[in-house]
């Protein structure tokens, strides 16, 4: 059966980003390798970890609660990913870009869905 968060599309289209990210993040030059690089992966790795945590707790309220940080990490992740593009590190039609923006909408619509619960 696997674990609960496995089950959601949310948290398999974040995996993806996270990998999307590490994939982007190693063609950025040395100097970027502590910082923006490392940033974006962090706060990448927090979005399936976070819906992860909050699936594995023990009510649809702490749930929610891990959700809406996932969706926090993501807006941090997507201002970098335009900033990536902006310094000339990364390209807008990266995959990475589609990947956000479909893991948004997921969790979106888990947050609604946990809302009102």
């Amino acid at each position: 059966m696997g674990k609960p968060h496995e089950q959601l599309e949310a948290w398999k289209f974040a995996m993806q980003l996270v990998k999307a990210v590490y994939q982007m993040t190693s063609a950025f030059p040395a100097e970027e390798r502590y910082g923006l690089a490392q940033q974006m992966r962090r706060a990448a790795v927090s979005i399936p970890s976070n819906i992860a945590e909050g699936a594995g707790r023990n009510g649809s309220k702490e749930f929610l609660n891990f959700v809406g940080i996932s969706r926090g990490s993501l807006a941090e992740l997507e201002t970098q990913l335009e900033l990536a593009v902006m310094l000339g590190f990364a390209v807008p039609d990266h995959p990475a870009f589609e990947l956000a923006n479909s893991a948004g909408k997921l969790l979106t619509g888990l947050h609604k869905k946990l809302g009102t619960s």
